[in-house]
């Protein structure tokens, strides 16, 4: 916060008077049901802040990840920055939060259990032959997901992920943005192939440069019905040695089904 190498965007285009009248010709109360629908999306509304926390994962729900809840470590919506406002809704979902603002939210962190190595490399000697190192880069091997999720009324929640494909289109040479006094310089936005969970999906990953070195940030977003789960996951030990990581299977699948 799935599809294709590109993003899931489902557009309908119309054109032609002959294409028109097909349409409105189906039925002779169609205009009515169109605005029927319209009403019924308008009407939907948001879950509140308890039913968001009946709804997201909670600790001993997914195998292999501690569960915690995010506090006073959340950002505000209203400190994020970005170099270009077209490229704000990446800004918010690497942030940890949805790509547009909702009626309610709620944040997760979900850290991958990792067993301490059994090997002592905190000598001199240890950090002098490269032990230590290869222990820290092996301690620092693991998956930390930012889980946000957000209600929308109305019509809110589609909104939300049509504005990041969007932006998915508009920002793939970069952007600076973060939460203020910790922006960070994206290089590179680059789509990807998202799990296929709930009504939609799109995922990502973007290129940091953090004073020379490059690493990934991977994200996903999916929506279900009108709550949007938003996953932004690093892994600082694969960014420093190279390795491939994603957004964790278990922790979107964990989710998804909670949501039902």
């Amino acid at each position: 916060m799935k599809r294709s190498p590109g993003v899931p965007i489902r557009a309908l285009a119309v054109g032609g008077a002959l294409s028109l009248s097909l349409i409105t010709g189906c039925s002779g109360g169609s205009s009515e049901d169109t605005a029927g629908t319209a009403r019924e999306a308008a009407a939907v509304k948001a879950l509140s802040t308890g039913e968001l926390k009946q709804r997201i994962l909670a600790q001993g729900e997914v195998t292999g990840y501690k569960v915690n809840p995010i506090g006073e470590a959340a950002p505000s919506r209203s400190t994020v920055k970005s170099s270009d406002e077209k490229c704000r809704p990446l800004v918010y979902v690497l942030t940890g939060l949805a790509p547009a603002a909702p009626a309610t939210e709620i944040g997760r962190t979900v850290r991958e259990e990792k067993k301490d190595p059994t090997d002592d490399a905190t000598s001199l000697d240890d950090l002098a032959d490269g032990k230590f190192e290869s222990a820290l880069k092996d301690s620092l091997d693991l998956d930390v997901t930012s889980l946000d999720l957000s209600s929308y009324d109305g019509d809110g929640a589609r909104q939300a992920l049509r504005a990041l494909s969007t932006a998915l289109k508009t920002c793939t040479t970069g952007f600076t943005g973060g939460a203020s006094g910790d922006e960070q310089k994206v290089t590179k936005v680059t789509p990807t192939t998202a799990s296929g969970s709930g009504d939609e999906s799109v995922a990502f990953t973007a290129t940091t440069d953090m004073d020379g070195d490059k690493g990934p940030l991977h994200a996903e977003v999916v929506r279900h019905g009108n709550t949007v789960a938003t996953y932004f996951t690093m892994n600082i030990g694969a960014m420093m040695t190279g390795k491939t990581y994603t957004v964790p299977p278990a922790v979107i699948k964990a989710q998804s089904e909670k949501l039902g």
